[in-house]
C-alpha cells in the first residue's frame, strides 16, 4: 500500500473541544471486529503468526506515555494537555465520530474494539479557543497494519449512528497519503452531521495517520466553524509525533 488528533485545565475545555458548534470531523467508521488497538492480553505482533495477513510483526517496547508529544510541542495559541487515563476513552469516541454504545448503519461499520490504559492509548489535546478548534495527537497499540484500516474505511464512506434517539451521519473521504518515513500513512477528511432541518450541527475533521510497528499515530484537527483547518500546525505536530515514535524503534 501507500507509505505512508482536554481535559483542559477544566472539563469545560473538553466540552468546547469535543462537542460543540459546527464544521468537519475525523471520525472514522470501521467494520466491527477488525483492525484497531490491541486488546488487553494481546501482543503488538498479533496472534496469527506469519499466516495472519495484515498482522503487525514488530513492536516498540517504549511505553506510549514516553512517546507522546508534550504540551510544549504545540504552537502557543493551542492550550495543550495530556489527557488522564479516565478521559481518553470518551475523547477517542468523540474523535471517531461514533459514540460508545451507538448503533450504526451499515451494521458492519462499528469501530473495532480498542484497549485503554497507560500503555494502550495515549492522547494529548490542544485547544485554540479563539478559533473553536482542537488538534489531538493519539498513540495507540494496534495488532493490524494500516492498510487493513484503510480498506475498512473504503467500505464505510457514510455511516448513520443512533444513540438515545439522536442520529448523526459520519462521512469519510480518504485523501492522498502524506509522504513520511513510517511503515504506512493515510489521510482522511470527515464530517459528522447531526440535528434536523431546522438546526444542523457539523463537526469537521482532518486526520493524518501513520504506523510504526505496533504504534499507530493519529493527528486530528477538529473545528466547528467555517474556517479552513490549520494544516500547517497539524502537519508540524504529526511529523514530530511520528519522528518521536520512529526514534524509539
Amino acid at each position: 500500500m501507500r507509505r505512508r488528533i482536554l481535559v483542559a485545565a477544566s472539563a469545560a475545555a473538553v466540552t468546547l473541544a469535543l462537542a460543540g458548534c459546527s464544521s468537519d470531523v475525523s471520525g472514522v467508521a470501521e467494520p466491527a471486529g477488525q483492525a484497531g488497538a490491541a486488546l488487553p492480553g494481546s501482543s503488538g505482533s498479533g496472534t496469527g503468526g506469519a499466516s495472519d495477513e495484515g498482522a503487525v510483526t514488530g513492536r516498540i517496547e517504549a511505553p506510549l506515555g514516553t512517546l507522546l508529544l508534550t504540551p510544549e510541542a504545540f504552537p502557543a495559541r493551542y492550550e495543550a494537555l495530556v489527557l488522564p487515563d479516565n478521559a481518553v476513552e470518551q475523547a477517542t469516541a468523540d474523535l471517531d465520530g461514533i459514540p460508545a454504545g451507538a448503533s450504526v448503519d451499515p451494521a458492519g461499520c462499528k469501530p473495532p474494539p480498542q484497549a485503554f490504559g497507560p500503555d494502550s492509548t495515549a492522547l494529548i489535546v490542544g485547544t485554540d479557543n479563539a478559533a473553536r478548534a482542537t488538534i489531538s495527537v493519539e498513540l495507540a497499540r494496534v495488532d493490524r497494519t494500516l492498510d487493513v484500516r484503510e480498506s475498512e474505511l473504503a467500505e464505510c464512506p457514510e455511516v448513520t449512528t443512533t444513540l438515545n434517539g439522536a442520529t448523526a451521519t459520519v462521512t469519510t473521504t480518504v485523501l492522498p497519503a502524506p509522504p513520511l518515513n513510517a511503515d504506512d500513512t493515510m489521510a482522511l477528511r470527515q464530517t459528522v452531521t447531526s440535528g434536523n432541518a431546522d438546526q444542523t450541527v457539523t463537526q469537521s475533521m482532518l486526520r493524518l495517520v501513520a504506523q510504526v510497528d505496533d504504534v499507530r499515530i493519529s493527528a486530528t484537527h477538529m473545528s466547528f466553524g467555517d474556517e479552513a483547518p490549520d494544516s500547517a500546525a497539524l502537519d508540524q505536530l504529526f511529523t514530530e509525533a511520528v519522528q518521536k515514535v520512529k526514534a524509539a524503534q
